[in-house]
């Protein structure tokens, strides 16, 4: 399993509290996982794995 953090420059500020994603990949298949124990579900393609953890800490951008 590999994981590969979110890169947090595309994320807004969320302040104290705010969450940490990272992605970690299975075989042929990634997913989103948070700080707070939160996880995703399965993809294949990495960005939608990203827009996951984006939704999750609230960026409005991504909906």
């Amino acid at each position: 399993m590999v994981a590969h953090e979110l890169d947090l420059s595309e994320v807004p500020d969320l302040g104290v509290g705010g969450h940490r994603t990272t992605t970690a990949e299975q075989g042929r298949f990634v997913g989103a996982r948070c700080d707070c124990g939160w996880r995703g579900p399965a993809r294949r393609a990495r960005s939608r794995a990203r827009s996951d953890a984006q939704e999750h800490q609230g960026d409005p951008a991504v909906r």
